[in-house]
C-alpha cells in the first residue's frame, strides 16, 4: 500500500500539483506547520487530521517530516515544510485518503500528464537471458548468438530537469506576506515582552492590509520595495504623529530584519527609511500651591490614588513601575522594595518613612497580588500591566485633571519631575552641584551621571541664582 506520506514526498521531488477546486465533503483539517518555536534541535513537521471512516471522527494523522529535519537553517526547513503543507492540502482536496491505497488514483493522474505519443520511450528490448554472458562488455568479441538484436529506439523528447520549476508553480512555494510575518513573530516570541510582541502583531496586520489595498500585486515579502515602505510610513504620518510613524518604522523594521537574517528577503527596506524628528511631550512640574491642593483633595476623596501618586513622588518611580509592585515586593523589615525598572531587570530601593506612615498593614495579604488595585490594597486584580497603567491614568484624569482644569502637559509623570527637582535644589543648598548629583543619582536610580544630568536639563531642575548684579 502506498501511503499518502510517500506520495507527498514524491511530489516534493517532482513538482507541485495544480490545485483543483473539486466539490467534496469536508473530511480533513487544513495541514499546519510545527516549528518548535524556531528550535533547530527539535523536530519540525507538518500535521493534519482526517476523518476515520470506521469511527466517523476526525483523528490526528502521522506527522510528516520528509527531509526537513536534515536541513540546518530555519529558512530551508520552513520552505520545505511550507511546500509539504500546500501540496498535502491539494492532494487531500483531490481525494487522496490516508486510510486507502492511493496507487490507482496516482496512476490515473499520471495518465493525464503523460507526454505525446511521438515523444514516448519505446518498449525495452527483450534479451535472451540463456545466451547472454555476464558482463559482455569485458569480452573482446561478441557473437550474434550471445545477445538478441536490439531494436532501434525512437528519439526521446528532451525532459526538463526536475529542479527547473515553472515560475507560476515556483510562486506557490514562497511564503505569503502573512506567513513571512508570522515566521518573524515566532522568532521574536522568546526575545521580546508580550506587549512588544502584540505591537509587532498589530502593526504587521495594518501593514499587510494597507499593502493589499495599495499594492494588490504584492503577494510575497521579498516583493516589498523601499518606495512601498516610504508610502506606508507617509500614510501613517498623515493619520497619526511623527512618534507613531517612527514606532511603526522600528517595529516593522525589526520583523523585516528577521526575514533578512533568515534569507527570506534580500534586504530590509525599512532600515533604509529615515527617522523623523519627533518633538517630545514634556510633563511640567506642579507649582507648590497646586501640589498641596491636589494632595489635600485626594486625601479626602481618593486615598488609594494618592498612595499610588506618593510612590511616584517619594520613591521616584515611574507609573508603570508602581503598577508592577506586588505585595511580596515590599520587605517591611528592611524597609526596601524591589521592582523591574526601565533600565534594570531588578532594582531595589528603600521605602521612605513618608510612605511607611500611610501604608496599611499588608503582612496577611497574598504575596502575588498587586499592591495597589481599584478594589483596595493587595486585592486580586487579573489584568495586564499596561492595562493597570491605563486604568490609573484615566482615574487621575477623571479625579484630578478635570477637577483642577489641568492641561495635557500635566500628568502622573509630573509628580516625579516635581519632587526630583525639589530634592536636587535642596541638596545644592549645602553642597556642590556634583556632590548633589552624586547623592541624587543613588536615590533616583539613574545608571550614570550623564543620564541624570540630561534628565535634570530636560526638566530644568537646575536654575542659576539671580545674576542682576552681573549685568547692571
Amino acid at each position: 500500500m502506498i501511503t499518502l506520506n510517500e506520495f507527498l514526498t514524491f511530489e516534493h521531488e517532482k513538482e507541485p500539483l495544480l490545485e483543483h477546486n473539486l466539490a467534496h465533503k469536508k473530511k480533513f483539517s487544513p495541514p499546519k506547520i510545527y516549528t518548535a518555536n524556531g528550535d533547530l534541535k527539535s523536530r519540525w513537521y507538518v500535521y493534519f487530521a482526517f476523518r476515520n471512516p470506521a469511527t466517523g471522527k476526525i483523528e490526528r494523522q502521522k506527522n510528516i517530516y520528509g527531509i526537513a529535519n536534515k536541513l540546518k537553517t530555519k529558512t530551508d526547513r520552513f520552505n520545505v515544510l511550507n511546500f509539504y503543507k500546500k501540496t498535502l492540502h491539494k492532494l487531500l482536496k483531490e481525494g487522496y485518503n490516508p486510510y486507502e491505497n492511493n496507487l490507482d488514483r496516482f496512476l490515473e493522474s499520471q495518465k493525464t500528464c503523460a507526454p505525446a505519443s511521438n515523444s514516448q520511450i519505446a518498449p525495452a528490448p527483450i534479451v535472451q537471458k540463456a545466451t547472454v554472458k555476464p558482463y559482455p562488455f569485458l569480452q573482446r568479441t561478441r557473437t550474434s548468438d550471445q545477445i538478441a538484436e536490439i531494436p532501434k529506439v525512437e528519439p526521446v523528447q528532451k525532459v526538463e530537469p526536475i529542479n527547473e520549476v515553472e515560475p507560476e508553480k515556483l510562486e506557490e512555494t514562497k511564503m505569503s506576506l502573512r506567513e513571512a510575518f508570522d515566521f518573524a513573530l515566532s522568532m521574536k516570541e522568546k526575545l521580546v515582552k508580550p506587549r512588544t510582541l502584540q505591537d509587532y502583531r498589530n502593526r504587521s496586520k495594518v501593514f499587510i492590509k494597507w499593502l493589499n489595498k495599495e499594492y494588490p500585486d504584492v503577494k510575497h515579502a521579498e516583493q516589498i520595495k523601499r518606495k512601498m515602505a516610504m508610502d506606508f510610513l507617509n500614510h501613517n504620518l498623515i493619520k497619526n504623529t511623527p512618534r507613531s510613524r517612527n514606532n511603526s518604522r522600528v517595529d516593522l523594521g525589526s520583523m523585516m530584519q528577521v526575514l533578512e537574517d533568515n534569507e527570506i528577503i534580500p534586504v530590509n527596506v525599512f532600515r533604509k527609511t529615515p527617522v523623523l524628528r519627533a518633538k517630545p511631550e514634556k510633563n511640567k512640574r506642579y507649582d507648590p500651591k497646586t501640589l498641596a491642593a491636589i494632595f489635600e483633595y485626594l486625601e479626602k476623596n481618593d486615598p488609594n490614588l494618592l498612595l499610588y501618586i506618593k510612590f511616584i513622588s517619594y520613591n521616584f518611580m515611574r507609573p508603570i513601575e508602581v503598577c508592577r509592585l506586588r505585595v511580596k515586593d515590599l520587605d517591611l523589615d528592611t524597609k526596601t522594595l524591589s521592582f523591574k525598572a526601565k533600565n534594570s531587570p531588578l532594582k531595589t530601593k528603600i521605602i521612605p518613612d513618608l510612605i511607611l506612615e500611610v501604608l496599611p498593614d499588608i503582612s496577611n495579604l497574598p504575596g502575588d497580588n498587586p499592591l495597589i488595585t481599584p478594589y483596595g490594597i493587595g486585592m486580586k486584580w487579573d489584568t495586564q500591566i499596561d492595562n493597570r497603567r491605563d486604568y490609573f491614568s484615566k482615574r487621575f484624569k477623571r479625579n484630578v485633571k478635570e477637577k483642577f482644569k489641568l492641561g495635557k502637559e500635566y500628568g502622573l509623570y509630573s509628580f516625579r519631575h516635581t519632587f526630583i527637582t525639589k530634592l536636587y535644589r535642596k541638596l545644592v543648598e549645602t553642597s556642590s552641584p556634583f556632590e548633589a548629583k552624586s547623592v541624587l543619582m543613588n536615590i533616583t536610580g539613574h545608571t550614570s551621571m550623564a543620564a541624570l544630568e540630561l534628565y535634570l536639563r530636560d526638566i530644568d531642575a537646575h536654575l542659576p541664582s539671580d545674576y542682576s548684579d552681573l549685568i547692571r
